[in-house]
């Protein structure tokens, strides 16, 4: 590290602030998987979706902006075994020729673009009643 002048009686920063961690984030947190306060909401839930997913984040099934803001709205539970069942409902879809879906589950639709692999929207159950999807040309139940 550089030493620096600070005042007149410190010649490098350690002197300034001792073992003390400058950033206030010790490492045993950020080794427990703890996120530091001020991580953007999106970001976090984009880690998790990623972390359910269970597979590589290159094939697997991403969430559009639009559709995270949904799913916090509308509290839909993304568990592993869903996120599981939309990835195997996309690969069905696209072994069809479908490019856009609708995926409904017990409780809830996902609008999916499937050469993408992006869910669009998100719909809970009561938002589904008397509502018309347009340009889709296919739909998988769970």
């Amino acid at each position: 590290m550089a030493d620096i002048k600070v005042g007149n009686n410190y010649q490098n920063i350690n002197q300034l602030v001792g073992n003390r961690s400058i950033n206030n984030v010790n490492t045993a947190n950020r080794n427990a998987g703890i996120t530091p306060i001020g991580a953007d909401f999106g970001t976090l839930l984009k880690e998790q979706l990623d972390k359910n997913s269970g597979i590589d984040k290159n094939r697997g099934l991403q969430f559009s902006k639009h559709a995270q803001e949904r799913v916090v709205q509308r509290g839909i539970e993304l568990t592993p075994e869903l996120m599981e069942e939309l990835n195997d409902a996309v690969k069905k879809a696209d072994a069809k020729g479908a490019k856009d879906v609708v995926i409904f589950d017990s409780m809830n639709a996902f609008i999916v673009n499937v050469p993408n692999k992006t869910v669009v929207t998100t719909m809970s159950g009561s938002e589904m009643r008397d509502n018309v999807f347009t340009n889709i040309d296919g739909a998988v139940i769970l």
